[in-house]
């Protein structure tokens, strides 16, 4: 509990730190906020009602707490183009990037952790070089040439086998189910596969260091194979690491997304961000950078957690370390 409130903490005074970062990014840009989100061709009135509006002539000190105070009681600011919340837009656009995210890393990790265990488990050499030659060239496949090729191979109306939608995202949203999965299929693929080659990376990494470990022999030594005694015994040993792994990957795929939903046309949280920095929705960006970052910390927070109570030694370091104090 006294790790949870510490991590919860550190969390809390993260978060207050990038909502100051953000706050001043935008505020340091060059030229007046109100005069970039009015345009070049603005009058001087505009820009003066757009100030007025935006609270912009009042002081930072000012801007900041109001706010601060705002996102507090959930309120994260109104779009100037649109007149919706940002919310709602976070919203409607999350429920695209975040399925694809999941299917994403369902597909990496169907890929990657099997393929790093029987790199691992491999006995010739060459088997084992070709293993790492799939990693390499898997990871270093760019998302947007990837995403091409694929849509050149499948995509419904341009593939040489067109059996998949290539782009955009049923207006209806996930009312049909089906074709919404379907429509997501190509771009998580196109995500899946690069990060896959990462994951089958660390996988290798991270369970050969137990493959020849003491551990291993033990459990060989009483009867089990070594293909049993690795998966059961060191793939259990190498599960805290894979862990922070696949979660940091996970908050890092949603900027990675932001190629591929412009490819594929999807209307999620990466392509809706760089359209409100072009349209100079600049009060809807700052919103939207601060939801960002507290997926990105709580994420890691949770990755922490997590890491603790799988991993028991952990708890055994920070007790000993109390108890000598």
């Amino acid at each position: 509990m006294r790790f949870v409130i510490h991590r919860l903490a550190l969390f809390v005074v993260a978060l207050f730190g990038l909502s100051i970062v953000i706050f001043a990014a935008l505020r340091i840009l060059p030229g007046d906020v109100a005069s970039v989100m009015a345009g070049v061709n603005a009058s001087p009135a505009r820009v003066a009602q757009l100030r007025e509006q935006l609270g912009l002539n009042r002081s930072l000190v000012e801007q900041y707490g109001d706010w601060m105070g705002a996102l507090v009681r959930g309120d994260f600011g109104t779009s100037i183009l649109t007149g919706r919340s940002v919310t709602a837009l976070v919203a409607s656009r999350a429920a695209i990037t975040f399925p694809l995210i999941i299917v994403g890393l369902l597909i990496a990790l169907a890929i990657g952790l099997p393929l790093g265990c029987a790199a691992v488990l491999a006995r010739s050499a060459r088997v084992r070089a070709l293993f790492h030659m799939m990693s390499i060239i898997g990871g270093a496949i760019p998302a947007l040439w990837g995403g091409l090729l694929l849509i050149l191979l499948f995509g419904r109306g341009v593939g040489l086998i067109g059996i998949l939608p290539s782009q955009g995202f049923p207006l209806d949203g996930w009312a049909m189910p089906g074709r919404a999965l379907l429509s997501l299929v190509l771009p998580a693929l196109s995500v899946g596969i690069i990060v896959g080659a990462s994951i089958m990376r660390y996988t290798r990494a991270a369970l050969g260091g137990f493959a020849d470990s003491g551990y291993v022999d033990m459990a060989r030594s009483c009867g089990m194979t070594r293909t049993q005694a690795v998966l059961r015994v060191g793939l259990r040993l190498a599960t805290p690491q894979l862990v922070s792994v696949i979660g940091l990957t996970f908050a890092s795929m949603i900027t990675g997304v932001m190629v591929i939903e412009n490819l594929f046309a999807l209307p999620g949280i990466g392509n809706g961000l760089v359209t409100d920095v072009g349209n100079r929705d600049l009060i809807a960006v700052q919103s939207e950078l601060f939801l960002l970052a507290a997926f990105f910390l709580g994420i890691g927070l949770i990755v922490d957690v997590l890491h603790r109570v799988l991993d028991p030694r952990m708890k055994t370091a920070t007790s000993l370390s109390e108890v000598s104090q």
